[in-house]
């Protein structure tokens, strides 16, 4: 080799290097941030005691207004600890002297994920006495599924009969409701002995713009999915992370915004969706969905904003290999997770012909829908990057392509050994997807490989995060 090509190597090298370092720097500020706005929130002297304000999310709402809970709370000169339902062990409760709580349910009455062990160890101690503890909790819910507000309903029950002192009665919020909101800030801002506590509105919806529609699926069993791509109308393209959710307010439901998987990076340059058309009893398409893929015309102006969600964000699994799991348009969550991948790596436009360097981690992706003839979503991108080793391995699983419905529970069963390995090797798991069927039986059979204890040692540590609807 010539000296003048050994000298653009070089120069590749170091440029590609640089990058990787530029990258790792962001995201090691990022995470110091997120220490910092914790710490920034306890007592500045010692012995001060502090109040919990904990929170129970599944897409990161209930985490969101935890957050401003406690900002707000701190402002008015309350020392507070913040920190997720599991981090809450019975000894702390056993200390504490006030509890917020911010909880959500996970499909019919269950806990998120963020609360899961709680629920399962501290929730189990029945003889234990909580009477010195002083509690106010706001429960997130729909009043579309039976067990409205059900784990917070749960958690209300369980602290009553242990003795907790209720603060004020316990608040249910209906998909957002602004005025049950508000008297959770009259409630907080009267603690606190304030009356002007800062204000936390949703920030305010923003005009985009539908640029591009494509329809994913045609000659499908199922209902049609469509690839949208959305462009503010004036203005830079606000930042978010793989992972997050946009909110996009639909006509005929103003204050009732719907939350969609984002499926792409701001490296992109858009919000990439992918929306399957809904039918409704009467078989009329979907109020959000029908106008969404098929109302809407090009170029039409849609109210939305980014939304983070923290629960489904790489965190710090943004080094380690990724299991991928999910089913039908549960395949925008991944695909953000990898897009963010090559972003981070400086190849996102040109991964489908770059192999994977090798301090890049691999992902697996296990995907599953109807039929492979109509239903592989995304196959050319995804193949490509399979085939370049940013994959390392895809199992594709279509229900409906022989005589036994095969699901993707059933492909990860099969793989089983490979999972121990990948987790073994430091792999995060994350899911995405329908809440009916497919993330309970992913859950059981992650249970049924790893081990109930391991599969909650993951869920600890951020390695095992789940985005179901």
């Amino acid at each position: 080799m010539s000296p003048d090509k050994i000298a653009c190597a070089l120069a590749v090298l170091v440029a590609y290097a640089l990058l990787c370092a530029a990258f790792a720097w962001q995201h090691r500020r990022r995470q110091a941030a997120a220490r910092r706005r914790v710490a920034a929130l306890l007592p500045a002297t010692p012995g001060v005691p502090a109040w919990w304000v904990t929170y129970a999310s599944q897409t990161g709402q209930a985490e969101e207004l935890a957050l401003q809970t406690a900002q707000a709370l701190h402002t008015a000169g309350v020392p507070v600890r913040l920190a997720p339902l599991d981090q809450l062990s019975l000894a702390d409760l056993q200390r504490a002297d006030r509890l917020l709580c911010v909880a959500s349910t996970y499909g019919e009455g269950d806990p998120p994920d963020s609360a899961s062990r709680f629920a399962r160890q501290v929730m189990a101690s029945a003889e234990v006495s909580l009477s010195h503890l002083h509690v106010g909790l706001l429960a997130l819910g729909d009043t579309t599924y039976a067990h409205f507000c059900g784990f917070g309903r749960a958690l209300d029950a369980w602290l009553t009969a242990r003795g907790a002192q209720a603060l004020f009665d316990r608040i249910d919020v209906d998909k957002s409701d602004p005025e049950a909101l508000r008297r959770w800030r009259q409630h907080l801002a009267h603690l606190a002995g304030t009356s002007d506590l800062p204000d936390w509105e949703a920030p305010a919806l923003q005009p985009w713009r539908l640029r591009a529609r494509r329809h994913l699926n045609p000659g499908s069993a199922g209902e049609p999915v469509h690839h949208l791509e959305l462009v503010p109308v004036s203005g830079e393209l606000p930042d978010w992370q793989a992972g997050d959710l946009v909110q996009v307010e639909v006509p005929g439901a103003p204050g009732e915004p719907r939350d969609y998987s984002i499926a792409s990076v701001p490296a992109d340059g858009a919000v990439h969706l992918l929306v399957r058309r809904s039918r409704r009893a009467d078989g009329s398409p979907g109020l959000a969905s029908g106008w969404l893929t098929e109302g809407a015309p090009l170029d039409e102006t849609l109210m939305l904003r980014v939304r983070g969600h923290g629960g489904f964000r790489i965190g710090d699994n943004a080094r380690r290999r990724l299991i991928l799991i999910g089913n039908g348009t549960g395949l925008a969550g991944l695909r953000g997770h990898m897009r963010g991948r090559l972003a981070e790596a400086g190849h996102l436009p040109d991964a489908a012909s770059v192999p994977r360097p090798d301090g890049v981690a691999p992902m697996w992706l296990l995907f599953g829908e109807r039929q492979s003839a109509c239903d592989a979503h995304h196959r050319e991108e995804i193949e490509a990057w399979a085939h370049q080793g940013w994959l390392g391995r895809v199992d594709w699983v279509f229900s409906r392509d022989q005589a036994e419905r095969r699901y993707v529970q059933h492909a990860l069963a099969d793989a089983a050994d490979a999972v121990r390995e990948w987790v073994g090797h430091g792999a995060a798991i994350y899911v995405c997807g329908s809440l009916e069927g497919m993330a309970g039986e992913v859950d059981r059979t992650l249970r049924e490989t790893l081990g109930e204890e391991a599969l909650q040692a993951l869920a600890a540590e951020g390695r095992y995060r789940r985005d179901v609807y």
